[in-house]
């Protein structure tokens, strides 16, 4: 049995994160990664040694890849497709009629809102999304949420197979950042949001209950972890609302849980996702965690002892949840919700029950196992 991943290459959040973790974990000769095009992720895939394909795909729209990757899955011999993400989706169902192969999709994010304000050709490319996952074989979904999600689209629940994202938790070597290298002190109140600057993330919604705060909190900052196609707008947006001295935007680091580790909550507004990656990162650093009521977030924030889960597309609840954190801090209180979430999740998301389902559930489809 061997196994093809494809994705775009494009990646820099929690898909990578998700797809190089786990394939660090097989065998080196039963995987592939093949990517249409370089990015941060084949940068990384390179550095960890792993088994990689560049395609290079001249734009999305450039097909002549296919019969690269026609060649590559009969040279290969490959027994399985493992798509992540639209592009290679549309690619693998034209492959799909030409060569014999299982197909998996692993189901990162909600695929109707995956091109969110993308006007005339983001509602093309929606209907086209919705159109070939009917085609897909088999898929994995990372929440039962998301599965109950799919089979609302009209998929077929049999047909899915419900794998949790895990993460190593064993702590992450390399040097560690102080809170004074980034103009910050110990008095300062740490949020920070790791998240791709697009509309989905709900930037907006963080940056209007930081003014609702400021007046009240001098000392509140947030850290804006991650690049993409709304910086400027944000930029604006925070100088507009006048909280351009609480706000750092810090682009893509690498490093994240050093980021993580000197603040006091994580923040995630986002109005959809699957199973966030970067909740685990904060567990694994002992940091709370305040998110919106997405995917299968209240999956591992099921008390409130283990941090804050709130409405989706509002800004009042995710003020209440920082000025409950602060209170917190005051209190000696905020630590110990960061160590029973540390406690919890790598009790159930590990790296390795990630890995053993996700075997276990090849070897049932191909019924090599």
């Amino acid at each position: 049995m061997k196994v093809l991943h494809l994705i775009s290459g494009g990646e820099t959040g929690g898909s990578k994160n998700h797809l190089l973790s786990l394939l660090q974990q097989f065998n080196k000769e039963d995987i592939l990664l093949g990517v249409f095009q370089e990015g941060k992720l084949s940068q990384e895939a390179k550095e960890l040694g792993l088994p990689l394909v560049v395609f290079g795909q001249s734009s999305r729209y450039d097909f002549s890849v296919l019969k690269k990757i026609a060649s590559l899955i009969k040279k290969e011999r490959i027994s399985i497709v493992h798509t992540h993400g639209p592009r290679a989706n549309l690619f693998t169902y034209f492959l799909k009629k030409r060569i014999n192969f299982k197909w998996i999709t692993t189901v990162h994010s909600d695929p109707s809102k995956d091109f969110i304000k993308g006007g005339v050709k983001g509602k093309v490319f929606t209907w086209l999304n919705m159109r070939i996952l009917k085609e897909i074989d088999y898929f994995f979904a990372v929440t039962n949420r998301f599965k109950e999600m799919l089979v609302g689209f009209g998929l077929d629940g049999d047909k899915m197979f419900v794998i949790y994202n895990g993460i190593s938790f064993e702590p992450v070597e390399g040097p560690k950042l102080s809170r004074e290298e980034i103009g910050l002190s110990n008095e300062d109140f740490v949020v920070t949001m790791v998240a791709r600057l697009h509309p989905i993330k709900g930037h907006d919604l963080a940056f209007q209950a930081l003014q609702s705060l400021k007046g009240k909190y001098s000392n509140l900052k947030l850290l804006l972890i991650g690049d993409g196609p709304i910086k400027e707008e944000l930029q604006k947006n925070v100088k507009d609302r006048g909280i351009q001295d609480n706000v750092l935007f810090l682009g893509f680091q690498k490093g994240v849980h050093n980021y993580l580790a000197i603040s006091d909550v994580k923040l995630l507004t986002s109005y959809s996702e699957s199973f966030p990656l970067v909740i685990l990162e904060s567990a694994r650093e002992r940091t709370p965690v305040i998110s919106t009521d997405v995917g299968g977030v209240k999956d591992l924030i099921s008390e409130p002892s283990l941090g804050w889960v709130i409405p989706t597309g509002d800004a009042e609840p995710i003020a209440k949840a920082i000025e409950e954190a602060i209170k917190d801090r005051k209190e000696g209180l905020l630590k110990a919700k960061g160590a029973e979430l540390h406690e919890k999740a790598a009790k159930n998301y590990s790296l390795q029950n990630l890995y053993s389902d996700t075997i276990l559930t090849y070897g049932k489809i191909t019924k090599e196992i």
